[in-house]
């Protein structure tokens, strides 16, 4: 997590951990097989093109999912008197940038219900978002991408649970790829996915993808970059064994948490220091939060979580168009020649773009800022840094 920012005190916030240590999802003598006879094995691939390279993709699903029987919940937290978001809207933008190959994916579905074949006790507002940063070709973050929603839908925690649901469907995926004989299960792929119920908003992270939200100019970060330098993730990889290297865990992979990379999970499975388990926010949308900001790697490389949101709120007070501002943080992104994939995705909270910050006077000849207009300059001077 970038240095300088935080929660605010008016998001309502819950934070979940999960044990890990989950032997019933060990790897079948079969997969094992597969592990033993791939050239892959203990070797990243970063020079294998993927299945499908592309330079510029905008990504949507159009698939109708099934609702489980089962669907009549109450979230218990929307009253009348409660804020609500008028409308959700997205944009999305991604690019190959300086690497050979293009190996993210992403999904962004602005009305949830419209995917679904039952909508009883379902909020009206529903949306679903992911970034999916492969590595080592495009099969796991294809496939995480074609199939999570699928997964959280199916589970029986949903919706009565969203935690819980999200959790499972992010070790399932994990547990389904390994089992999928027609993909390279030494592929991997990190995963940050949001999802948007109503007023209720949960974010799932396992990588170092990025969310951000935008609170009248101030960023507030809600994931973790789950990198093995950092302090919670070095403790927990060295309590399962594992080791790193220069920054690499094990010596292979930058991240310390995604799913797929099979070769190095072996038949460990959930044991091993590499984790499929995401790390989840969960907070209620308030009037202030504007928009959030999805971003792989590519984008964090180079530019700070404050700086996004300052170039991403002046974008849309400009044009109020959530892709043409996707576009220009990728953009920017390029100009600082960042060395990755791209992939960024702006969704916004209202029909109407963020109003202006004003900067408060007083009387003579004193002056005073606002904190959002204080948000606002540090964010500038940050770009230009």
């Amino acid at each position: 997590m970038a240095g300088g920012t935080g929660f605010s005190p008016s998001c309502v916030i819950v934070e979940d951990g999960f044990n890990t240590n989950n032997n019933n999802n060990n790897v079948s003598s079969g997969v094992e097989e597969r592990l033993k006879d791939s050239d892959q094995l203990g070797q990243l691939g970063d020079g294998k093109p993927p299945r499908h390279p592309s330079v510029v993709r905008h990504s949507v699903s159009t698939e109708r999912l099934p609702l489980p029987v089962d669907s009549d919940f109450d979230l218990g937290i929307v009253g009348e008197s409660e804020y609500m978001p008028m409308m959700i809207r997205s944009g999305s933008c991604a690019e190959k940038g300086s690497k050979e190959y293009m190996e993210d994916e992403h999904i962004c579905i602005d009305n949830l219900l419209e995917h679904l074949d039952r909508v009883e006790g379902l909020p009206s507002l529903g949306a679903f978002y992911g970034v999916f940063d492969g590595h080592g070709g495009t099969d796991a973050a294809s496939y995480v991408r074609k199939n999570i929603l699928k997964f959280i839908i199916e589970d029986p925690q949903f919706p009565g649970c969203l935690k819980k649901a999200i959790r499972n469907a992010y070790l399932k995926a994990d547990q389904a790829f390994v089992e999928d004989s027609s993909v390279d299960i030494s592929s991997g792929t990190t995963a940050l996915t949001t999802l948007v119920f109503g007023r209720l908003m949960v974010v799932a992270n396992a990588g170092d993808c990025r969310a951000v939200l935008g609170k009248r100019g101030k960023a507030i970060e809600l994931s973790n970059d789950h990198k093995p330098n950092s302090i919670p993730e070095r403790c927990r990889i060295e309590q399962l064994g594992g080791v790193i290297y220069d920054g690499y865990l094990n010596g292979q992979l930058s991240v310390s948490r995604a799913l797929g990379d099979w070769h190095m999970k072996g038949s460990k499975g959930s044991g091993c220091p590499l984790s499929a388990e995401p790390e989840l926010q969960e907070i209620l949308l308030m009037e202030d939060d504007e928009f959030l900001i999805m971003g792989c790697d590519g984008l964090w490389d180079v530019m700070s979580s404050q700086c996004a949101v300052t170039i991403a709120r002046k974008e849309l007070m400009i044009h109020n168009d959530p892709e043409r501002c996707s576009r220009e943080l990728v953009r920017e992104a390029l100009k600082r020649s960042t060395r990755d994939n791209l992939t960024v995705i702006v969704i916004c909270f209202s029909p109407d773009p963020p109003p202006w910050i004003e900067i408060q006077s007083q009387m003579g000849h004193r002056r005073s800022i606002s904190s959002e207009g204080l948000n606002y300059l540090k964010g500038i001077l940050d770009g230009n840094s």
